[in-house]
């Protein structure tokens, strides 16, 4: 399909305004999208936050009665259900658009093709596949629940040069330099929720929170910060709810053995009983339940165990590694517990992405070959 290089900039536009909603709109995907009559931009907008408005929307409100006989751009197919909002793809029907240009096609099956379906039924012109890739690139937790049925999950690791995240007995803050560790709230803030063990919340005490003091980043409608849901495997319900863990905003879902019933009752907890065995928790049944409960992106700070759990089981789709300029010899802890291997061919093969500078820390960002595009 021919596309021209003033389409391209139009799309590049709905692209960057989709970007805007990352903090936001899960389990929503991240859409943008703009109107253009008489080769001006009339109306842009995009997905601000679960619930609200759709992208398409903001546009047509903008763009007002110039939207009739005017060209959409945008990087989702339109949607054709009722959920919290009505269609986009009836929206623009409504508002006598002329053309739709779509990055790509929804994969969530109350749309795949409907909302396309419902423009050529109203003789809007439609093409799909500018930029496809780079629309893809805005959503990968969303479409990985939608296509794999798991969340797209990163796995974050703080080491030094030679690779050890603590030293022998146990200490390990900071390994890692501010720069670094406001990185880390800003990744925290992008995912739809963390996971971590009961055994690092114990060891760090940790919080697993957004410190929306650290970081200037877009909030919700009501001027708070999205908190991500944090996922805690406590396997034996050691976790008392007495924990700094519990005494801050946002859902915990706690993980355990099915052997074991919830001890406490607490407002924002929910329990969620697994399978286990001498290994741990299926983590593969995790990744099914936490799907359907409609998380998109999981964000990984743990220890070796989960981390290396993970990577065996070949759930690890991005591995970031903040590496600091040190040297904490062999006897320190290593970055993820796994199996001797005896040949090369065994382990996961991952590809560079980015190298970024942090302050005296590098950021290194690895794929899994499997989810790189083509």
């Amino acid at each position: 399909m021919s596309f021209t290089e003033l389409d391209h900039q139009y799309m590049a536009r709905a692209i960057e305004l989709a970007s805007k909603g990352r903090f936001t709109t899960a389990p929503n995907p991240n859409v943008g999208s703009v109107i253009v009559r008489d080769g001006e931009i009339v109306g842009e907008g995009y997905h601000r936050q679960a619930g609200g408005p759709h992208a398409e929307v903001f546009a047509l409100r903008q763009a007002g009665h110039l939207a009739s006989g005017a060209t959409c751009y945008v990087t989702l197919e339109p949607c054709s259900h009722y959920g919290r909002t009505g269609p986009c793809a009836l929206a623009l029907v409504n508002a006598g658009v002329k053309k739709v240009i779509v990055a790509m096609l929804d994969p969530n099956p109350l749309v795949a093709g409907r909302g396309i379906q419902i423009l050529k039924d109203a003789g809007i012109e439609v093409q799909v596949g500018l930029l496809e890739q780079q629309a893809r690139g805005l959503n990968p937790g969303f479409l990985s629940r939608m296509e794999r049925q798991t969340p797209y999950i990163r796995l974050k690791l703080a080491a030094s040069l030679d690779g050890r995240i603590a030293l022998a007995n146990g200490k390990s803050q900071w390994i890692s330099s501010a720069e670094s560790r406001s990185d880390v709230q800003l990744m925290r803030a992008q995912s739809h929720a963390i996971l971590s063990t009961a055994t690092t919340v114990l060891a760090d005490n940790a919080r697993l929170t957004v410190r929306a003091e650290d970081l200037a980043i877009s909030t919700l409608d009501d001027g708070s910060v999205r908190q991500p849901i944090r996922v805690i495997l406590d396997r034996c319900l050691k976790l008392t709810g007495q924990e700094l863990l519990f005494s801050q905003n946002g859902p915990i879902v706690l993980v355990h053995d099915k052997q074991f019933s919830a001890g406490f009752e607490h407002p924002l907890v929910r329990f969620i009983a697994l399978d286990a065995d001498e290994s741990g928790l299926n983590l593969n049944q995790l990744m099914s339940v936490l799907a359907k409960e409609q998380i998109n992106d999981l964000w990984v700070e743990a220890g070796a165990v989960l981390a290396g759990a993970l990577w065996q089981a070949g759930l690890v789709d991005e591995l970031i590694v903040y590496q600091a300029p040190v040297l904490l010899g062999d006897k320190a802890k290593a970055m993820l517990q796994l199996p001797d291997y005896q040949e090369l061919c065994q382990a996961q093969h991952f590809a560079w992405t980015s190298v970024e500078t942090l302050g005296p820390d590098l950021k290194l960002t690895a794929r899994l070959k499997s989810c790189l595009p083509e």
